[in-house]
């Protein structure tokens, strides 16, 4: 929308060359304006089409477009990002297409019966890897599984002629307001996050993770437990009834490391544990751990970086 391409859409051209051929799929106002950019990382095409649609209802004006796009190309594999909303549409594509779905797959690669896809699945306990055997493969993809990488292509700009369905206008965007900016990263997206527990001890206390997550250009996000006690925004818990990361770096500070709060970061690169209870569940999965007082060692840490970055 508006012209703009994130990241994790420039990650699933990264993983779309290795089964084939990308082609992009940019919808809604500016959507023309995006060729450059995702030509640059891969796409051989783009199919552009703008609607007040897209922008005034929920959802279905991106699938009736996404089958569109389906229907004109014959794809390999259909990718999408691993939010809310991409594994709604996913979903939705799927089923009209008579299609299997993968869902949060955190790899994917080509394989002799088509896309093989890597997931973490019992609260990333395990890895399996998995194929769609009825159909074209869709998949959804955690941000932060494969690397943006410049591949400059041929980037063809296409109109796409959608009809949309009766249903496409069922549920209507009434109002919207603006999220109020932090200047840290989004949640999901993010590179690193830094996250606080019920250690913390209460909302006043919470500044010294934002203070090393500022110094690192990280993302902020907290346990159920401190999100409960209303400490922090629901918008940032991670867990598996928050959102699920998957950065390079995940710092968990005052964190006892649940099984619900696991299932939502266990798939992070790294990750590295701060928790004066050397018992503490969350020592099992770490990189590294620090059995200390937060208050003490995230403070030192935060300064630490930035004498580093001077």
């Amino acid at each position: 929308m508006d012209g703009a391409v994130r990241k994790p859409t420039l990650e699933l051209l990264t993983l779309a060359r290795r089964v084939g051929e990308p082609v992009a799929v940019a919808l809604g106002s500016g959507a023309a304006d995006t060729a450059a950019a995702l030509a640059e990382h891969g796409a051989v095409k783009v199919l552009t089409h703008d609607a007040s649609e897209y922008a005034d209802y929920l959802v279905v004006p991106k699938v009736d477009a996404l089958q569109a796009a389906y229907e004109a190309v014959s794809p390999a594999a259909v990718l999408f990002p691993s939010s809310a909303e991409g594994k709604e549409i996913a979903a939705r594509l799927a089923v009209r297409i008579g299609s299997g779905i993968i869902t949060d797959a955190v790899d994917l690669e080509a394989g002799d019966e088509g896309p093989v896809a890597t997931q973490a699945v019992f609260a990333a306990a395990f890895t399996t890897k998995s194929r769609v055997s009825k159909g074209t493969p869709v998949i959804t993809v955690k941000p932060n599984s494969a690397a943006v990488e410049a591949a400059p292509a041929a980037g063809a700009v296409e109109a796409l002629s959608v009809s949309f369905s009766d249903k496409a206008t069922g549920t209507k965007v009434v109002s919207r307001a603006a999220r109020e900016s932090t200047g840290r990263p989004e949640l999901t997206e993010a590179a690193i996050v830094v996250s606080g527990g019920r250690g913390v001890g209460g909302a006043e206390n919470f500044p010294v993770v934002e203070a090393l997550a500022d110094s690192l250009g990280a993302a902020v996000g907290a346990s159920r437990a401190a999100v409960d006690a209303g400490w922090y925004p629901h918008t940032n818990q991670v867990g598996q009834t928050g959102k699920t990361v998957s950065p390079q770096l995940y710092i968990a500070a005052g964190i006892s490391g649940a099984i619900q709060h696991r299932a939502g970061m266990q798939t992070s690169k790294t990750i590295v544990a701060v928790n004066k209870d050397a018992e503490a569940p969350i020592f099992d999965l770490v990189d590294y751990g620090v059995v200390g007082d937060l208050f003490e060692v995230v403070p030192q840490l935060t300064e630490e970086v930035k004498t580093r970055k001077g």
